[in-house]
């Protein structure tokens, strides 16, 4: 989650198209030029370890848009793919 963010923040759209699952991924990644992420939030996460094969991360990713602060929140799941974790989706919220 934090290298997505990461890479979202520095607008590396190759690094999160290699992260995406391919039966979500986007063909290819917009970037609004005056949008900037300033921090993320780690609210939780379920599985995700070592061990496991999928898991979810609950976030607020902080950003500025026109120079007025804002937040989004979503609860991710992700999968391991080939041995490397790739984002699937949003989950619906509740």
């Amino acid at each position: 989650m934090r290298s997505r963010y990461s890479a979202f923040a520095v607008q590396d759209g190759l690094y999160l198209l290699r992260t995406w699952h391919p039966d979500t991924r986007p063909p290819r990644i917009g970037f609004d030029p005056g949008l900037h992420w300033t921090g993320l939030e780690v609210l939780g996460t379920t599985e995700g370890g070592p061990f496991h094969t999928a898991g979810t991360v609950r976030f607020r990713a902080h950003f500025t848009d026109g120079g007025e602060p804002g937040a989004m929140e979503e609860h991710s799941t992700f999968v391991r793919l080939d041995g490397a974790w790739v984002y699937v989706a949003a989950l619906p919220e509740d």
